[in-house]
């Protein structure tokens, strides 16, 4: 009965997560739309929730990256470590969107389970390669949207030479409608898939079900979370990821919603995890440095690096404390 309802607890806790990472990713998907008024806010945010829902019912694949990546065998570990990980990784999103610093969601759930891991069963039962794997797919993917965006914005420039601006802006203006629609598919195809990785991972150490796939219900509920996280929205985020890197006008928009939507779901395709958060935020980067390296306002991207760096060790340092304040409380009342 004890083990029935620690999974209740680690499947609610993890559609908790996955409601804040939607609206705390919704920045994400539709700020740079919004910050060029290609579409209203209010519909933007409509249209991400239903292309969240729809992406993240596509795959499983990096759902069973992340459940079977990060500790080298399931039956190391146990549900409370889980709800530990997914306790550190929900604070620092929280922290994070109440100061509305673009942080990435992926980051803080790995960095959570590193820690409660860590702490609980020791280092040994870390999947060396599997989180290295990992670290190099969230690493190098906002460099490679950085340099991808860069190329991008350049071509669009050389193909729009001989085109006056007001057609060039009129034109870029709608087909950025598609561009955000792609990103928001993309986004729900990668992101809603961790935490179906972390409930699959707690269903298989408590012996729920013999194998790593995810339920067809895992995958109903992660998709209908996001969404409904994606469907409320992160103003503050929306306002420093939309205007304070970059002011774009709609041609960088389009360049920065279709790139990043192209690194997104290509991580996708490879079962690979990534940060929407730095993959937009990189590809704003390119994009800007493509027009003026100036232009960019690099103190607000050295504070979001910083951010970056900043939270796998701090959320694996409060995965690590919320395990033990956890298990103090769990032992005093049982």
């Amino acid at each position: 009965m004890l083990d029935t309802y620690m999974i209740i607890l680690v499947v609610v806790l993890a559609l908790i997560f996955d409601f804040i990472n939607g609206f705390h990713d919704t920045a994400n998907a539709i700020a740079t739309c919004v910050s060029t008024r290609a579409i209203r806010p209010g519909l933007a945010i409509i249209g991400t929730a239903i292309l969240n829902f729809i992406g993240a019912m596509i795959s499983t694949g990096v759902a069973k990256t992340i459940g079977g990546d990060i500790v080298i065998s399931a039956s190391m570990i146990n549900e409370l470590i889980i709800v530990s990980g997914l306790t550190g990784a929900i604070i620092w999103n929280l922290l994070t969107w109440y100061v509305g610093m673009p942080s990435s969601s992926s980051h803080a759930l790995i960095g959570g389970m590193i820690g409660a891991v860590a702490i609980s069963v020791g280092f040994g039962a870390l999947n060396g390669w599997g989180i290295l794997k990992i670290f190099l797919s969230l690493i190098l993917s906002p460099i490679t949207a950085i340099v991808v965006g860069y190329i991008i914005m350049n071509l669009l420039f050389a193909f729009c030479h001989n085109y006056r601006p007001a057609v060039v802006n009129l034109t870029a203006n709608r087909l950025q409608i598609l561009s955000a629609a792609l990103m928001a598919f993309s986004h729900g195809s990668n992101d809603a898939q961790k935490s179906m990785g972390i409930i699959t991972l707690a269903l298989l150490s408590g012996g729920f079900i013999e194998t790593l796939e995810v339920p067809t219900i895992v995958k109903l509920l992660c998709a209908a979370a996001m969404a409904l996280g994606t469907s409320v929205g992160g103003w503050k985020i929306i306002r420093t990821v939309g205007g304070k890197i970059f002011k774009m006008h709609p041609i960088h928009g389009f360049a920065a919603d279709l790139n990043s939507a192209v690194v997104i779901f290509t991580a996708t395709l490879l079962h690979l995890p990534v940060s929407t958060t730095h993959v937009v935020s990189g590809s704003i980067m390119g994009v800007g440095a493509a027009q003026r390296v100036k232009a960019v306002h690099w103190n607000v991207a050295r504070q979001m690096v910083s951010a970056w760096v900043l939270t796998i060790p701090c959320t694996a340092v409060m995965g690590a404390l919320a395990f033990l304040i956890i298990r103090y409380v769990f032992f005093a009342v049982v």
